[in-house]
């Protein structure tokens, strides 16, 4: 009996431990769905990494080392125009604007620098550093063309200039307007007297010398509003009573309208050496006013004139001139 009680209990054990897993645990689920990816409903943008970008420091460009001149002796060309224009009757103070630019081009190429009439005046007095190719370029009688052909080639070049202008000139036709001189004197142009008329000084009598070189001064300053410190002399006549009113008038230097060299100096400092460049000039001939050369590569080159071919064809030698049959002489 205890050996059936035993076996039976056995076989239950046997019986739980089989199944009893499948007995107490959930049943696995049927998949009856498929699973799905969800997608953004943007699209994505991919932001970029930051770059450093290079900065390239340019390099400083050398520039000339100023010299010493002075006191006393000095060098330094000026020169002197007149019109900016193509002449109408091939007058020598009409220079063309080609040509005109091929000196200024040239000026800038060998290094010319123009200074002011002040930085020449200290210069002769006390000494002091210039540009190495030191130049002043006036510009006589207020002529309208002065702003409108020789203003835009300096400007082109970083070139500025000297007005000499005859104050009842200012205005009238053909002349420079207020408006185009204080322009002028904005982009650093200076401004200097040439008399109110524009007379031969040497013919005056005192009283009216006196308003051509001291009353110029003031008019002209109380026009333009900028600082009238030289004065140029009609024609280039000049004598002593009119050196006497330059100086009494409170200007600090004149200018002459003859001169071939370069010399400036307290001994001339009331008739400054200035050099005419005439219309018949070019950049070839002009520079024998220059106290320094420079590559000559910069000279204008010739263009050569082509040859025409003949309009006819020559007649042949033996043809051209024909020699007579004589004629049998009739018998009487």
């Amino acid at each position: 009996m205890k050996l059936c009680i035993f076996i039976f209990l056995l076989l239950t054990s046997v019986l739980l431990a089989g199944c009893g897993a499948n007995v107490f645990a959930a049943p696995a689920p049927t998949a009856t769905e498929t699973a799905t990816l969800l997608l953004p409903t943007g699209t994505a943008t991919v932001t970029p990494t930051a770059t450093i970008t290079p900065t390239f420091t340019a390099s400083s460009v050398p520039t000339a080392t100023w010299v010493a001149q002075g006191p006393d002796h000095i060098q330094v060309p000026i020169l002197m125009y007149h019109h900016i224009a193509v002449s109408p009757v091939d007058s020598r103070y009409y220079v063309s604007p080609d040509k005109f630019e091929d000196e200024i081009r040239l000026l800038h190429n060998w290094a010319y620098t123009p200074i002011t009439t002040t930085m020449l005046v200290n210069a002769i007095k006390n000494g002091t550093s210039l540009p190495p190719r030191p130049i002043i370029l006036t510009f006589d009688d207020a002529n309208e063309d002065n702003y409108t052909n020789a203003f835009p080639i300096m400007k082109k070049y970083g070139m500025t200039g000297m007005l000499y202008l005859p104050y009842d000139y200012i205005g009238g036709t053909g002349y420079l307007t207020v408006d185009q001189i204080k322009e002028m004197a904005a982009a650093g142009w200076e401004v200097g007297s040439h008399s109110l008329t524009h007379p031969n000084l040497m013919v005056l009598e005192p009283a009216r010398l006196r308003a051509e070189i001291v009353d110029s001064r003031k008019k002209l300053q109380a026009l333009l509003k900028v600082p009238i410190l030289t004065f140029a002399y009609p024609f280039g006549d000049v004598g002593s009573a009119s050196i006497d009113y330059v100086k009494f008038a409170g200007y600090i230097a004149a200018m002459g309208a003859t001169g071939f060299t370069a010399d400036q100096g307290s001994g001339n400092l009331y008739v400054l050496q200035r050099s005419e460049i005439k219309g018949s000039e070019d950049a070839k001939t002009f520079i024998r006013f220059l106290p320094w050369q420079g590559d000559p590569s910069f000279l204008p080159t010739d263009t050569p004139t082509a040859t025409l071919p003949p309009t006819r064809t020559p007649i042949p030698t033996y043809t051209q001139y024909p020699t007579k049959t004589p004629q049998p002489t009739a018998t009487p």
